[in-house]
């Protein structure tokens, strides 16, 4: 089985997971898009948690290295588009830009060179523009960081696993630069987005990723990913 087929079978598993717990959509304006999905509707009653394990905290661990999730992005795990010769980061950029212009770089036939940026987590218009500070204005934010997805239990993942994790388009988010530096690897305990109207879309995204990796969840975590999820349209 290659990476590819691999990926979209956690995506998959994730899919099946959040249909069995009655979590639905509906469109609204791209304002609120996750990566151009549409806002979860959760069904009265549904444990959104369900099937997340638990921890009384997160632990800190100083063993945590970058490259132990890959030292760079991949063209193994892309976004839709399958191997197409550009690393995960571009089909990042191509997915949650608009108004975009291309150039070829490298193998990347369609690298975004110019385009715009709605951010999820401010919601400001953010422009982007390829260059030698291309990763400032815009990033790529782990939804689950990699460095609290060590802590959680990937450090017992395989290597191959890890590099899934890191270039899986389903935990990745091209965000503002500056609202990515302030999150860190923040647990939603720490950290949720100064954007509110994104709390439901963010804390559903959290949610999916860590049950479609089997990690858990830290406790004071919990009720800040339930009161997010009050704030998705009921279904």
């Amino acid at each position: 089985m290659t990476r590819r087929q691999q990926l979209w079978l956690v995506i998959a598993a994730v899919l099946a997971i959040v249909v069995a717990v009655q979590v639905t959509s509906s469109e609204q304006g791209p304002s609120h898009f996750v990566a151009q999905a549409d806002i979860p509707t959760v069904a009265p009653g549904v444990d959104v948690l369900a099937g997340v394990g638990e921890i009384p905290a997160r632990i800190h661990s100083h063993d945590y290295r970058r490259d132990a999730f890959g030292e760079s992005w991949t063209d193994d795990t892309t976004a839709p588009g399958g191997h197409n010769g550009c690393d995960t980061r571009n089909d990042i950029l191509d997915r949650d830009l608009r108004d975009k212009t291309y150039v070829s770089i490298k193998r990347c036939p369609t690298a975004v060179a110019t385009g715009t940026l709605l951010d999820p987590y401010t919601s400001a218009l953010v422009p982007f523009t390829r260059g030698a500070q291309i990763g400032a204005a815009v990033q790529i934010d782990h939804i689950v960081p990699l460095a609290l997805a060590w802590d959680l239990g990937a450090r017992a993942w395989t290597e191959e696993l890890r590099i899934r994790f890191a270039n899986d388009p389903a935990n990745l988010l091209a965000v503002e630069g500056e609202a990515n530096q302030d999150k860190g690897d923040k647990e939603p305990a720490q950290w949720m987005p100064p954007n509110a109207a994104f709390h439901c879309q963010y804390a559903m995204q959290y949610i999916a990723v860590l049950r479609g990796y089997g990690l858990p969840v830290d406790a004071p975590s919990v009720p800040v990913l339930r009161a997010a999820s009050d704030t998705c349209p009921r279904g």
